[in-house]
């Protein structure tokens, strides 16, 4: 029974509330999740919570052989997973002194270029989802499994290739597949015209992304973003062309750029590397017709291979921006300390915390694709 005098206590209405984005959500980018506090349906504040993964990809490697973390790397970002095994394996390569056959070189180029278009298909399927543009999806999935078909054709694997290791590549190509990869590369262009009415000049999509999440170049330069998400506010930065590695030397590409620095912008310059990786690819499929010559060093015995002491820094251009190795040795048979300069982890917490401040509750998701993270890398 409630006393004669009882008053119930009123408290003033309140606006502001918590809403979590994932793990689950279909916005997010598997097992990860943002949780916000909103006012209305504006956020006011972003935390990403990672962790859901528990991979420790890093200290795991310290207790592998050197050889043995060629089937982890792969590991780290499903979607664009060749850049991890290149990047890797030229660690390792500068530490024991190694050179790469010049064939091997041109191989390894043709599976990043692939690997970036790929993980870009992937990025537009998922952006696009976020706004309802399911259909996009469903044709970059598509697409992006003619590719695979080429990838398991040359290393047996569709995700997990395995196929990158030190000194070179694990075999040739097999006969016939340059022509199959052209005829793929044939169908993508002719579905360019598609893609670019349903998704990149789609007024839904061009009043629901532009000036959404805008990275001012500053911002990015002071936050130490990369790739296509530094593109997209101005900077022609690219680690194939500013710190050239394998074969990149040789290859005529452009470096796509934007001003905006919103999230169609960061998409459009997605977009233009997507041609530029076609274009990338051409070359490198005629050049292989005709560069023989082995495809992989000869190496000591892999189970017992001591490493000689010493440190390497090595970074590639992967489609979410850079990427690079550190890898310590001392003399061993496995590494001394791995350490991995993932681009998500910058683009996927830090930034996107900041970005998402004073967004609306609609184009959080659409803004965290834009950046487009690697949960696995973040967890590593």
């Amino acid at each position: 029974m409630r006393p004669e005098n009882y008053k119930p206590v009123r408290h003033p209405p309140s606006h502001e509330y918590e809403l979590y984005f994932g793990p689950n959500h279909p916005g997010i980018e598997g097992n990860y999740a943002i949780r916000v506090r909103l006012k209305g349906d504006v956020v006011q504040e972003a935390i990403t919570d990672a962790g859901y993964l528990h991979r420790g990809f890093e200290k795991i490697m310290e207790e592998r052989l050197w050889v043995q973390n060629v089937a982890l790397v792969p590991r780290i970002c499903v979607p664009d997973p060749v850049p991890m095994e290149e990047s890797y394996a030229r660690a390792v390569e500068t530490l024991g002194g190694i050179e790469v056959p010049e064939r091997a070189q041109w191989i390894r180029v043709l599976m990043l270029e692939m690997s970036r278009i790929c993980a870009h298909l992937f990025t537009f399927g998922g952006n696009a989802a976020t706004i309802g543009l399911y259909t996009n999806m469903f044709w970059g999935v598509t697409m992006r499994d003619l590719f695979l078909d080429i990838f398991e054709e040359i290393t047996g694997a569709r995700i997990y290739h395995m196929y990158i290791t030190p000194g070179g590549v694990r075999r040739d190509l097999p006969d016939g597949v340059l022509d199959r990869l052209a005829a793929v590369l044939d169908e993508l262009e002719r579905k360019k015209p598609e893609f670019d009415d349903l998704f990149f000049e789609n007024a839904v999509v061009i009043n629901r992304a532009t000036g959404v999440g805008v990275l001012t170049q500053a911002q990015a330069l002071a936050w130490g973003v990369t790739g296509p998400n530094l593109r997209a506010c101005g900077l022609a930065h690219d680690v194939r062309r500013d710190d050239p590695y394998l074969v990149y030397p040789a290859l005529k590409f452009d470096i796509p750029t934007a001003t905006s620095g919103c999230s169609l912008a960061r998409m459009h310059v997605r977009r233009a590397e997507v041609e530029q990786s076609v274009r990338i690819l051409r070359q490198v499929m005629e050049r292989l017709r005709t560069v023989g010559g082995p495809v992989r060093a000869h190496l000591p015995n892999p189970l017992a291979w001591n490493v000689p002491a010493g440190e390497a820094y090595a970074r590639t251009e992967s489609s979410k921006g850079e990427l690079a190795f550190f890898a310590v040795s001392n003399g061993g048979p496995k590494p001394w300390r791995i350490q991995v300069r993932g681009p998500s982890q910058m683009h996927g917490v830090q930034v996107l915390e900041r970005i998402l401040e004073g967004a609306r509750i609609e184009d959080v998701a659409q803004i965290m694709f834009s950046l487009d993270a690697c949960p696995p890398e973040i967890d590593r």
